[in-house]
């Protein structure tokens, strides 16, 4: 079955495929990425650091309910790696419809509950007062287009499982040229649009993402990997049961990752509007810094996935130890670049001095841990790749609540080191989660994972 731009990772040179496929989704992601920093820059230059802080405080909040739906959408990944690999295209096929017809009812169900209980979880983390109206009105909107977040991550998933990268690289091309050329007229009314402040914000993303979404749903029409029957978009139990079984843990993962992120958010918010709006800066250039580690991972996964379904377990891992070797090579010189122009950086997002004070302390702290977190990444996505999705989690909960969140909170607490303490917390994570993965890597459990297992009972790997 060739379809689109479908690469197969299993003969050729690793290192030119990983950056290959890697770029047209690095690209994605800094456009992605670029959602919500084109936001903040409006929101933060023309409304102030309230707003600014209202976007930041909203962002985790609105992860918090997509991202145990993000992390089933890697099992469709995983699945459409494998089963290409393995050459089982009924499988791959019954894959596609089913994804595709659960995460749109599921992310039906979780907008009536983002409608409803957005304004209690921000109470929940104490956010400032001054912040509250602006981040509720923010997150209302973004509700409204979850099925269309949904929508576009599951066609993603689908696509980079059968090795293109290209065109989910293009759909986030046109839609976030849609982004930015309506953030000015919705954010500050320009005529005929009415001022909306950050609701404005939130509509022209969720706008964007609509068309993101659709778009996706027209090509994979075009390219035979979608119809409109009800066989095709019957859920079959047995394949909603391995999406499961791999997507259990990864959707968890994800929930206790956005989770744990908003409970050092609430740790930041007890430091008043300045921090929030710092640490809202800040992470603007921590998610762009974490960009090249983010996507070699998501790369390692398809091209690792791929070669397990073909049985052949000596290239994945030479995917897996190829993808840590080029993701920290990338790390490297963002995290010099990071630390010596952090007032710079933080210079696009705010003109509040005490702002950019506070952001590039973080910055400056956070920088070198870019390294490890790099590393973490890369075999994190080996094991996802695998199927292993459960001991993904357990090194996500292992550094992120037992390690980073304690460690925040306890430094916190220290008057000498104050907010610097909650940021010291945050850069121990990343060490400790690499060592889990990369420990775990080195034992060969994940091969008992493998999804098209029944390939490999009567082998010895």
């Amino acid at each position: 079955m060739k379809v689109g731009h479908q690469t197969d990772f299993t003969t050729g040179n690793i290192p030119k495929q990983l950056i290959t496929f890697s770029i047209p989704m690095l690209l994605g992601n800094i456009l992605q990425t670029l959602y919500t920093t084109v936001d903040s820059i409006w929101v933060g230059r023309f409304l102030g650091p309230e707003a600014l802080g209202a976007v930041s405080v909203s962002n985790p909040v609105a992860f918090v309910i997509i991202a145990f739906v993000l992390g089933l959408g890697m099992a469709v990944n995983i699945m459409v790696a494998q089963y290409l690999g393995a050459k089982k295209h009924l499988e791959l096929k019954n894959t596609i419809g089913t994804s595709l017809t659960l995460f749109t009812l599921i992310g039906a169900i979780l907008t009536v509950i983002g409608l409803i209980f957005h304004q209690d979880i921000l109470e929940i983390i104490q956010t400032p007062e001054t912040i509250l109206p602006l981040a509720s009105s923010y997150l209302y909107i973004y509700f409204w287009g979850l099925i269309f977040v949904f929508l576009y991550n599951t066609i993603g998933g689908i696509l980079r499982g059968l090795g293109d990268s290209k065109t989910p690289l293009l759909l986030l091309v046109y839609s976030t040229i849609i982004n930015i050329i309506l953030d000015p007229f919705l954010i500050i009314g320009i005529p005929p649009f009415p001022k909306m402040g950050v609701a404005g914000a939130s509509l022209a993303t969720i706008i964007a993402q609509a068309f993101s979404g659709l778009l996706g749903i027209f090509y994979i029409y075009r390219m035979n990997l979608f119809h409109f029957t009800r066989d095709f978009l019957s859920p079959k139990i047995e394949l909603i049961k391995v999406m499961l079984k791999i997507g259990l843990p990864a959707g968890a993962q994800q929930t206790f990752v956005s989770l744990g992120f908003l409970v050092l958010t609430a740790f930041v918010n007890g430091f008043g509007d300045k921090v929030v709006a710092a640490y809202g800066a800040a992470g603007r250039t921590d998610n762009f810094s974490f960009l090249p580690a983010m996507t070699f991972s998501l790369a390692i996964s398809s091209m690792a996935g791929q070669n397990l379904g073909a049985r052949d377990i000596t290239r994945a891992k030479e995917v897996a130890r190829w993808g840590a070797t080029i993701s920290v090579l990338f790390a490297i010189p963002i995290s010099i670049f990071v630390y010596l122009f952090a007032d710079t950086l933080l210079r696009i997002f705010t003109t509040d001095s005490e702002v950019i004070r506070i952001g590039a302390s973080y910055l400056r702290i956070i920088a070198f841990t870019y390294i490890p977190f790099s590393a973490m990444f890369a075999y994190n996505g080996f094991l996802r790749g695998a199927g292993d999705t459960m001991q993904t989690m357990i090194n996500t909960l292992l550094s992120l609540w037992v390690i980073r969140i304690p460690v925040a909170k306890i430094l916190s607490m220290n008057h000498l080191l104050g907010i610097n303490g909650v940021w010291i917390g945050f850069a121990i994570g990343p060490i400790a989660g690499f060592l889990l993965a990369y420990g775990y890597f080195r034992t060969g459990k994940w091969k008992n994972k493998i999804i098209v297992n029944s390939f490999y009972r009567n082998e010895n790997l």
